[in-house]
């Protein structure tokens, strides 16, 4: 009895798997980062959205409206880092779009790779600054290289690392000629791409292309006082920096779904049970990396233009794939754009902070304290890079001169806490600490970083360029879609580590190596 119980169970469990309409695992795996994007700026802007982008996915998703990153100073190239590979910098190494390198004290690009040849382009590029496992190349592991993975973005260094060390290819628009690169690091450039190149990419369209608002300006909310008239803009031929200023309007999120159904059509992707990823990355910030202020309605019309394209990137999916065999994750970068100056006129306590000039009064007091000597190699965000080498031919411990010189810079207008590398590595804990730590590669990272007050702007005059800081809080969102999701909107705070080990945990795969978080497994 015992044994045709057992027998009948089986059947019964066979016979219900086979009758699923869903199938063990999705076909496609789409993961849309979108550069900048806001939580409140998105819903702010809604009464614009049509019913089939941003309102679908609050419609069938599981929104959780709260996501948060677990470490400090984040920008793209930490950001699409964290999400892919579940952990933090100080993990995968990846603690900025670019860094000092330490053995040359020049700024190196997170992606910057002469090893490796671009295919339409210049710039040599690779993942291999990346230290640990990303989800996609756990899914080339788990299906011995049979799974697909395609990045595509209008940043280098976001489709690199949204791709991962072992996909088929990782596509950028290239800044200066409008073309899709790549890199010879994943092997042969896609033959669609090439396709699509020599005949519609939009280099061939960018003298007659214009950028100018959706709607009238009426139905725009939000704007000063002073801005009377509607953007237009072109992008003239003769303008060499046109593609560059081209990549910082929602139209180039137009070109991503373009390739995009490039690869769905051609690149083979959802075509049969083995799980397929497609990382995709918009962009959502300031018009030329202006102000909010300059550029009021370019923001909202941004928003207007990519909830179309979210609503065309779901209907393609669903004609080529089916929503139902495809889980769609939405998220961000967070928000790291240009901020205002305070002009004075509402009396809010600001200053400026020159890192150089930082550097150079830190130097002259190493110099009083432990005689001559350049003691300050370099300096770059917030950091200081000590000469090590100096410090080991004076037989000078290199913590007792961080720890010094860290009590010196603490003394700086404008400067909150200056931490040394020994206490952010072996000092007690704090919540500011840990999330400071969290984005420090004992690599890559100074031997100082400086902590500037909010309201205070960061001056680097090597570059001509200033960054007000800011400590508010900004809301991003973290969308599952599709593949038996159960919608629903979740108030409460999650943290974007868990996006790695929930794809996983869709795809049947194993999380990344560095990925400690456990899955979201309620959410189907």
């Amino acid at each position: 009895m015992k044994g045709l119980l057992t027998s009948l169970i089986t059947a019964l469990t066979f016979t219900g798997l086979q009758a699923q309409t869903v199938p063990v695992a999705p076909k496609l795996v789409v993961g849309l980062t979108i550069d900048q994007l806001r939580t409140d700026y998105l819903e702010a802007f809604s009464s614009l959205y049509g019913d089939w982008g941003f309102k679908r996915l609050w419609k069938e998703g599981r929104v959780f409206r709260n996501a948060q990153y677990t470490f400090a100073d984040v920008d793209r190239s930490s950001a699409i880092a964290a999400i892919y590979t579940g952990t933090t910098p100080s993990i995968n190494g990846i603690v900025a779009n670019e860094w000092m390198d330490i053995s040359t004290f020049q700024l190196t690009g997170s992606v910057d790779d002469a090893e490796y040849m671009a295919y339409y382009g210049d710039k040599a590029s690779s993942p291999t600054k990346l230290l640990t496992s990303t989800i996609a190349d756990e899914l080339k592991i788990a299906t011995q290289g049979k799974g697909i993975v395609y990045a595509i973005a209008p940043f280098r260094d976001a489709a690199i690392f949204s791709a991962g060390h072992a996909a088929n290819a990782a596509l950028w628009l290239n800044p200066a000629t409008g073309k899709w690169s790549g890199t010879t690091y994943y092997g042969e450039f896609p033959s669609w791409a090439s396709l699509y190149n020599d005949s519609l990419s939009i280099d061939f369209r960018i003298s007659d292309t214009t950028w100018e608002p959706v709607f009238p300006k009426t139905m725009y909310k939000f704007l000063p006082e002073w801005k009377e008239q509607e953007f237009k803009y072109k992008f003239d031929s003769n303008d060499i920096n046109r593609f560059k200023k081209f990549i910082t309007t929602p139209l180039v999120n137009e070109e991503v779904n373009a390739l995009a159904k490039e690869a769905l059509e051609k690149g083979l992707l959802g075509k049969d049970e083995i799980p397929d990823l497609l990382s995709l990355t918009y962009y959502a910030g300031n018009y030329d990396h202006k102000t909010v202020q300059e550029c009021a309605m370019e923001m909202q019309d941004t928003y207007v233009r990519i909830d179309r394209c979210i609503a065309a990137l779901l209907n393609l999916l669903d004609k080529e794939i089916g929503l139902q065999n495809v889980l769609i994750l939405v998220t961000s970068t967070g928000y790291t754009d240009s901020e205002s100056v305070d002009s004075g006129l509402y009396k809010i306590p600001n200053g400026e902070f020159h890192l150089n000039r930082c550097a150079a009064l830190l130097n002259m007091y190493l110099m009083a304290t432990y005689g001559e000597g350049k003691y300050v190699e370099a300096y770059h965000n917030q950091e200081i890079y000590l000469n090590h080498k100096l410090l080991e031919n004076k037989g000078l411990n290199l913590s007792d001169v961080q720890e010094k010189a860290a009590e010196f810079l603490v003394q700086f207008s404008g400067v909150n806490e200056a931490y040394s590398a020994r206490r952010l590595l072996l000092g007690a804990w704090t919540p500011q600490i840990h999330k400071i730590r969290n984005g420090f590669h004992r690599q890559r990272s100074g031997d100082l970083l400086i902590d500037v007050l909010p309201g205070w702007s960061i001056i680097n005059e090597d570059t001509n360029t200033s960054k007000v800081i800011r400590y508010s809080y900004i809301p991003i969102p973290l969308i599952f879609m599709g593949y038996s999701v159960k919608p629903a909107i979740i108030q409460t705070p999650v943290t974007i580590d868990f996006i790695a080990p929930t794809l996983a945990y869709f795809m049947r795969i194993r999380a990344p190596n560095a990925c400690e978080m456990a899955p979201i497994t309620d959410i189907k």
